[in-house]
């Protein structure tokens, strides 16, 4: 039952997130059922507290100063296979691992997800960021997403269309922030379908292969190639302590890839359907001179990925953001492109384009 007296400390909060830092929650709940969800948005309603759902925390900065409000930790679990035509519906809620869902459908013979192995977090979260990763996002098998309404209490099913996805975006990201909570997502997989090998770096490794690659050499492939740039959680890797990728990679004009060119460089790019074009963001990073391994303080850049800022022994939330807008600036002032941060952010209270407020170093 929630009462007045839930709280939660600091090092149990920090604990639920991959990057490890971050302050107190005034209330926590750890919910396994719908009616549970239910009941905790009717305390926060009664209290008047925002609510902050929490899946695998495995995109998520939390402030130094913690969390004024209810932190609701999502562990429904439950998946179900069902035959649709050709297809098969994969039925999975919220509070399940991703990546163990990707597993068991790979194991079975179903396409879709299998470029997505190894990224942390639970299946909830998906949706809301239209995870993507080598060549492949959610977005591209999702059926349908079943929500809960906090301000009418109603379950309701939103179809991929409704969920409006784009590139790490989505409906949930923009006009439905701060009123749906995730229950479920249902995928529609492909029985015996072709592995997706688009991506050049993942085709390039398969070709060293002497087979065929099936669905499960392309997830073996793919977690291997995300345990070397330490996109893996380890608990025993330097590099452990963070949320993937801090940055998006850029989305510019024409004209600002001329002015990149002029300026002497030549950076990979792919054309986007809107007429955008897409550059690494962990290529601007290493030419504006912060390369892998970069320290501020006790928070960082990866040994292995310019992406990463990661969280080493004694780092508090204020170094990682510290970092985080060193390497912006950097960016920016290199190339005239401002890098679009990745992760959420809980607790903190000034904005910087984007970003929690913080000085930037010189």
């Amino acid at each position: 039952m929630l009462n007045d007296a839930m709280h939660l400390d600091s090092s149990r909060l920090a604990s639920r997130t991959t990057l490890g830092v971050g302050g107190p929650a005034d209330h926590f709940a750890f919910v396994q059922s719908t009616d549970e969800v239910h009941e905790a948005l009717r305390f926060a309603r009664s209290k008047d507290l925002p609510v902050y759902p929490l899946g695998g925390g495995s995109n998520l900065v939390v402030s130094d100063a913690g969390v004024r409000g209810l932190v609701l930790a999502l562990g429904t679990r439950g998946v179900e296979f069902e035959t649709r035509g050709t297809d098969t519906l994969v039925h999975a809620r919220a509070g399940e691992n991703w990546d163990d869902l990707v597993a068991v459908s790979v194991e079975r013979g179903l396409a879709g997800l299998e470029c997505l192995s190894g990224i942390p977090g639970s299946v909830g979260a998906t949706p809301i960021q239209n995870v993507g990763a080598y060549g492949q996002e959610v977005a591209d098998c999702i059926e349908s997403v079943e929500v809960l309404d906090r301000t009418t209490l109603e379950i309701r099913t939103l179809s991929n269309e409704e969920c409006q996805f784009a590139y790490r975006d989505s409906f949930f990201k923009r006009d439905g922030a701060d009123r749906f909570i995730v229950l479920g997502v249902s995928y529609r997989l492909r029985p015996q379908g072709e592995p997706r090998i688009a991506y050049a770096e993942l085709k390039k490794a398969l070709e060293t292969r002497n087979t065929t690659p099936d669905l499960a050499e392309v997830r073996r492939t793919v977690i291997e190639l995300r345990r070397g740039k330490s996109m893996v959680l380890d608990p025993n890797d330097e590099n452990g302590r963070s949320c993937g990728s801090f940055f998006v990679n850029a989305l510019i004009d024409a004209e600002r890839l001329a002015a990149v060119r002029a300026a002497g460089f030549d950076p990979p790019s792919f054309a986007q359907a809107d007429g955008r074009v897409k550059i690494p963001s962990a290529w601007l990073i290493e030419r504006a001179g912060v390369a892998k391994g970069f320290r501020l303080g006790p928070a960082g850049i990866s040994s292995k990925h310019c992406l990463a800022l990661v969280a080493h022994d004694g780092a508090r939330a204020t170094d990682v953001i510290a970092v985080a807008h060193f390497v912006r600036a950097r960016v920016l002032e290199a190339f005239g492109i401002e890098l679009v941060p990745e992760p959420q952010f809980w607790g903190f209270d000034a904005w910087d384009r984007g970003l929690p407020l913080f000085e930037t170093p010189s």
